[in-house]
């Protein structure tokens, strides 16, 4: 199935069409992988700044504070118990805790391109030929945004977008990165997570190539290596 979509200039204004890999952007999408990835890129984000101390590790209460039969008070082992003050802490958070989980490289594209494929489905994706800019200056990215981004009642100002390029251009980071309502990213660092949490994608020419070659090498070689096994298994 052909997939075709709008090709924009960096004025905003519709110069043509442009093919779209259909591995990429049409394959069925299954939210159980998509929220699978989600969970395991947040998750491998996290560190674990909190943590307290246990009975164990805190400071002092070495020995019995009182004798165990006679005194008419109720029975203690140490003062660092956690239900005295400046006691351990019971149940606390442990930096030692691992919250870490494994996903395969396989399902990590295969979400990303079923992301991918929901953004074009609701017409959420636009594909820029290439960001000809003389003076870069974060207006003049603001001005190119607004010819997509309805106006928001929030602190961002407008819809939220993320644009993809080639390469680590430092112009174009510093420029988009003044807007409250736009991110920027290499089309190598794509992932899930940041897609999920910006409505509109853009994507240069250039940067749909880098993506293309990405996902569509990366399955070549996976199709490869089922095909020498199931060829293994025959003879």
């Amino acid at each position: 199935m052909k997939l075709t979509t709008d090709l924009f200039n960096f004025e905003g204004k519709k110069i043509g069409e442009i093919d779209l890999p259909s591995e990429i952007f049409g394959v069925k999408v299954n939210d159980v992988v998509v929220h699978q990835v989600a969970r395991w890129q947040s998750l491998n984000t996290y560190y674990p700044y909190a943590h307290t101390k246990d009975r164990s590790e805190v400071r002092g209460g070495g020995r019995k504070p009182w004798r165990q039969k006679g005194t008419g008070r109720a029975r203690h082992g140490s003062i660092r118990s956690p239900i005295w003050v400046g006691g351990g802490v019971a149940f606390g958070p442990r930096k030692d805790t691992i919250k870490q989980i494994k996903i395969n490289k396989k399902i990590k594209n295969k979400a990303l391109a079923m992301v991918l494929t929901q953004k074009f489905k609701d017409n959420f994706l636009k594909i820029i030929d290439k960001i000809s800019i003389e003076d870069f200056k974060t207006k003049n990215f603001d001005k190119f945004f607004s010819k997509f981004l309805q106006p928001r009642k929030t602190v961002k100002k407008r819809e939220t977008a993320l644009l993809v390029v080639d390469g680590n251009h430092q112009q174009i980071f510093r420029c988009v990165r003044n807007l409250p309502y736009a991110d920027v990213i290499e089309a190598r660092n794509l992932n899930v997570l940041s897609l999920l949490n910006h409505k509109y994608l853009f994507l240069t020419k250039d940067s749909l190539n880098v993506l293309q070659e990405r996902l569509l090498k990366q399955n070549n070689k996976q199709q490869a290596e089922e095909e020498n096994i199931y060829a293994l298994a025959q003879s």
